[in-house]
């Protein structure tokens, strides 16, 4: 029913969907529904809170190493806007695309924000404390960053990641980094 509720989300505003659909989509009967939920927006909490569980899942599994290296790591080495932390998260977006279209269209409802706080929390801000950038700037710091590459992965959804993961990838790369040569750190890393 969670996947139901996701596609029906796709294609119609959320105040529109009914438990019929959602019952039709899934193909389960009403009965069903009732035994697991009272209503539509119960369905909802329990999917928003395992598609978050989901994506903050795929965060985590890489914190350990992102954690050891803001904490040993000098500042020059600091670099996520790298191939090496994007394709991951880029393949998550295209793998699950239809959830990301549901949360750009319906940001407020999927909660998105929640999944930007993590990030801020857990990887902005340590590295924000290592550059030493004072509380009363971290903020717009982490918007402008977040954002941006928020914008680009949008309009990539918006087109149906129609291009390829590394093409997106060298985008968000230029943008946040645009004096690097983005081929250049490729061939260096080989």
């Amino acid at each position: 029913m969670n996947q139901a509720l996701i596609e029906l989300l796709n294609k119609k505003d959320y105040e529109f969907i009914t438990i019929k659909e959602i019952c039709k989509k899934a193909g389960v009967n009403r009965s069903t529904f009732y035994l697991h939920y009272d209503n539509v927006e119960d369905l909802l909490l329990e999917t928003i809170e395992n598609i978050n569980k989901n994506f903050l899942s795929y965060f985590t599994e890489n914190h350990n190493s992102i954690t050891k290296k803001i904490n040993t790591n000098n500042k020059n080495e600091l670099i996520f806007i790298t191939p090496e932390y994007l394709l991951p998260y880029l393949n998550y977006i295209k793998e699950n695309k239809v959830v990301f279209q549901v949360s750009v269209k319906h940001p407020y409802i999927m909660q998105s924000l929640n999944k930007y706080n993590y990030l801020k929390a857990n990887i902005l801000f340590p590295i924000f404390n290592k550059f030493s950038i004072n509380e009363k700037e971290r903020g717009y710091y982490s918007a402008y960053y977040i954002n941006g590459v928020y914008a680009v992965i949008e309009e990539w959804i918006n087109n149906g990641c129609k291009e390829e993961i590394d093409f997106i990838s060298n985008i968000i790369i230029k943008c946040v980094r645009p004096f690097e040569d983005v081929n250049e750190n490729k061939r260096n890393k080989t």
